[in-house]
């Protein structure tokens, strides 16, 4: 079997034509809901009177971090800096899984190896990963298909959006003055939106 050989900025580019088409848009329509303050009103409990049930319920689960996905432990140190296309066996007789989940195990991927920035490496010689590279790495780790990667990366350039960036992963993954602490804030607010979305 062989793998198509991914670059970050092949994985961008594909992620943000996934972003632009019209399908991910009527996605994102429907479940990017803006959070809104409640008022500070006295009579606010009544106002929860005559809200459905359902709606209460939504509006909860909402509010709830997705659990993390069901672990299996990285190779070690080692495993990390062999190239990815070695880790590919571990595909084997593994399930699909939906975008978020995909994006917890790449966050995983980026705290247990390390994240790194520099320009056009999918990782470094210690086997820190980039963003993308975290995508791609937990792919190969087999957890989720190269749709559902190329998915979560959309997911990733709607919340690079809602936040204010107009770029691509790679760039805001480079950009002087990122850290780790940033990227992992960035995957974790997209696994809530991505969860939030049903993704």
């Amino acid at each position: 079997m062989s793998l198509p050989i991914l670059a970050p900025d092949v994985l961008d580019r594909a992620a943000v034509t996934l972003h632009d088409s019209a399908v991910w848009q009527e996605i994102v329509r429907q479940w990017d809901v803006p959070y809104e303050e409640p008022t500070a009103a006295q009579d606010d409990w009544r106002r929860l009177l005559s809200v459905p049930v359902d709606q209460l319920v939504a509006t909860a689960l909402a509010g709830l971090t997705p659990p993390p996905p069901t672990e299996r432990r990285l190779p070690g140190r080692i495993g990390a800096a062999l190239p990815d296309r070695l880790h590919t066996w571990r595909r084997i007789g593994q399930s699909d899984v939906r975008p978020s989940v995909h994006l917890a195990h790449a966050r995983h991927v980026l705290v247990e190896w390390g994240w790194q920035n520099k320009p056009y490496r999918l990782r470094d010689a210690r086997g820190a990963r980039c963003l993308c590279g975290a995508l791609l790495t937990a792919h190969r780790l087999g957890h989720g298909s190269a749709d559902t990667m190329n998915r979560s990366a959309a997911w990733i350039v709607t919340e690079l959006r809602a936040q204010g960036w107009t770029g691509l992963i790679g760039p805001w993954n480079r950009a002087p003055g990122r850290t780790a602490d940033q990227a992992l804030a960035l995957l974790d607010a997209t696994i809530r939106r991505a969860a939030h979305a049903g993704e």
